[in-house]
């Protein structure tokens, strides 16, 4: 046993300890940072604007300062890239994390001095959970990867600006920068194509322990490991036993991701953002993920049936309810003020309080009022799989289709299948019925002959790969829509059709 396991065990029960404090006492911890977050940036353009210092409870706060989007922010935001300090925030902020948006186009998000070491923070406790519950930490004395974005910053502005995992990369603690692979040139490689194949030269001969990143990325990694060497992964990696992910819903990809491993090994799953990171899973016996109530971030819960309204309700911690949708509205302290994030989550239990991610705000389908959310479809295809063990899918994606050249309309399922199933008819009926069963009104509309049930299209192999390398989406923080209310990302998957 190696010197960093040796003294990570004292260090995780002592961090379990401080997370405990907080975690008990979760109104107060959130009205504390609500107060810090006031006091903080009283002096700011936007705190004068919206008389901060006469603010001093959520309900003051609620009627001065109404829910934000990317958009009503950008004014602020354009101030800050021009040289102007104390603008969201005291002073500057020390990096933009730049994401891609809908309808924003190229967003800048703010990263302050003081958020920064959050992001940090919160990364390193998640494994500490791990380590403290399990007592497994051996894996620290062997090599680590993080399949991130390109860690090299645009300086073209008065702020440094890159993708979140590459900015992160730069703060990576010192204890674990001597067996963090890849090396930092590799990591600097744009085409994520030519990154990976560096990332497997460096890697494939290593004693590999824990590996972190997007699910479907993980994946294309593992693929190209295999094509290589003809192995499963545990034969590759014997050393691998921890795998740490986040940005999307791991359901869909767990079945292909232990398949290609070989081996059950434990999982970490965590929710970070570029607006601050939100929550991570503390347990491994538990349902859902810690919220993070003491990072900095002051949050506000939307009931979704409310979101669209004009004056929609904006709860906080200890007015939310179990097994309710929520929107997800941030505070921070990188000087995000009642700013919608786009995801939807609800909590699965309140001592102490855990989530799971239930989708995206604007990512569902109602082309008939039917309002099928990202949690349904991707529960939806988790049943049916078990019905039909067999099968095995890589990615798939959702749209209507309103106006089919004959017969009803129906909802049509992109699904790239690495194993697939006996009779495809039969699984579409079985994948219809378990989405029956968990959205009433689809269930009205398919038994009122409105819609038929189910199409599935199936996608070529590496047919989203090769789709989102179209349109310069391949690899990083990328995420392929689960959903889509429109033809748009339909369209373009036509050409990578079977």
């Amino acid at each position: 046993m190696g010197i960093r396991s040796i003294l990570s065990k004292p260090f995780a029960q002592y961090v379990n300890n401080q997370i405990k404090s907080w975690a008990q006492n979760p109104e107060e911890s959130q009205k504390r940072i609500l107060h810090s977050l006031l006091k903080e940036a009283k002096n700011t353009s936007f705190g004068e604007d919206h008389k901060f210092k006469q603010i001093s409870n959520h309900k003051d706060f609620v009627q001065a300062v109404k829910l934000n989007d990317y958009e009503n922010l950008k004014p602020y935001i354009e101030r800050v890239k021009k040289g102007e300090k104390d603008v969201l925030w005291k002073n500057f902020p020390i990096y933009f994390a730049k994401t891609s948006g809908t309808t924003s186009g190229t967003k800048y998000i703010p990263i302050s001095k003081e958020s920064i070491g959050f992001h940090i923070q919160a990364a390193r406790d998640a494994i500490l959970c791990y380590i403290n519950q399990t007592g497994n930490s051996n894996f620290l004395d062997k090599n680590l990867i993080f399949l991130s974005g390109s860690p090299i910053l645009d300086l073209s502005s008065n702020v440094p600006t890159g993708r979140l995992s590459g900015i992160v990369n730069h703060h990576v603690p010192s204890y674990l920068r001597s067996n963090q692979l890849p090396r930092f040139d590799t990591n600097c490689i744009e085409d994520w194509e030519e990154k990976l194949e560096r990332i497997i030269d460096e890697t494939i001969a290593k004693k590999m322990s824990l590996i972190s990143g997007i699910p479907p990325w993980v994946q294309m990694y593992f693929d190209r490991i295999q094509a290589r060497t003809g192995k499963k992964i545990k034969d590759v990696f014997p050393h691998f036993e921890l795998l740490i992910y986040g940005g999307v819903n791991f359901e869909p990809y767990r079945a292909k991701l232990f398949e290609s491993i070989g081996k059950k090994i434990d999982t970490i799953e965590t929710y970070p953002a570029s607006e601050g990171f939100i929550a991570y899973q503390d347990n491994q016996e538990e349902e859902g993920l810690l919220l993070l109530l003491n990072h900095g971030i002051y949050y506000e819960f939307i009931p979704t049936s409310e979101y669209f309204s004009e004056n929609p309700t904006r709860l906080n911690i200890g007015e939310v309810k179990i097994g309710e949708n929520y929107a997800l509205v941030m505070n921070t302290n990188a000087g995000l003020w009642a700013y919608s994030i786009g995801d939807t989550i609800k909590f699965v239990s309140k001592n102490p309080y855990r989530i799971v991610v239930t989708g995206r705000i604007k990512h569902f389908i109602s082309a008939f009022g039917e309002h099928v959310i990202g949690e349904e479809v991707e529960k939806a295809m988790k049943n049916a799989l078990k019905k039909h063990p067999e099968t095995e899918i890589i990615e798939f994606t959702v749209a209507p289709q309103v106006s089919p050249t004959s017969g009803f309309p129906y909802h049509e399922w992109f699904i790239e299948f690495s194993q697939k199933p006996e009779n495809i008819h039969t699984f579409s009926l079985t994948l219809d019925e378990e989405l029956v069963k968990l959205n009433t009104y689809y269930k009205d509309l398919i038994e009122g002959k409105i819609l038929k049930p189910l199409v599935i299209s199936p996608i070529k192999r590496n047919g989203f790969i090769d789709y989102m390398k179209s349109i310069g989406k391949l690899g990083g923080q990328n995420k392929l829509p689960r959903l889509s209310n429109d033809r748009k990302i339909a369209s373009e998957l036509k050409l990578v059709l079977e």
